[in-house]
């Protein structure tokens, strides 16, 4: 799990987030992203709706999966940017976690979030 450095803390930095933010969407779930430059690491937060599913269970599977992923990542994010994931599909639940990590990093790297990979 990522851990709480790492994580949005109070309700007025996520907004300040989603206000700076700017959006880059994939087939199963959408990346806001803004550079903080008060901060010296990156933050993150994954926003699963209940009309993604009406169940708490699936949905704090999904919230943590994508957490999962991230973290992976983690070493290869170049700056201190507020990252937002909104999920739309509840099949986030049940992908395997490659695909998952595949979507994450498409986005991450489409948004210029990611170093190049290791070799």
């Amino acid at each position: 799990m990522l851990s709480k450095t790492y994580r949005f803390h109070g309700h007025n930095s996520l907004n300040w987030a989603y206000r700076q933010a700017t959006n880059v969407r994939g087939p199963m779930l959408s990346l806001k992203y803004a550079l903080n430059r008060k901060r010296t690491n990156f933050r993150v937060a994954v926003v699963v709706s209940r009309k993604v599913s009406g169940s708490a269970v699936v949905r704090t599977r999904i919230r943590r999966r994508v957490y999962g992923s991230v973290e992976k990542l983690a070493d290869r994010i170049n700056a201190s940017y507020d990252l937002i994931f909104s999920v739309y599909s509840q099949d986030l639940a049940d992908i395997p976690t490659t695909e998952l990590y595949r979507l994450v990093e498409n986005l991450l790297d489409q948004a210029g979030v990611l170093n190049k990979a290791k070799d």
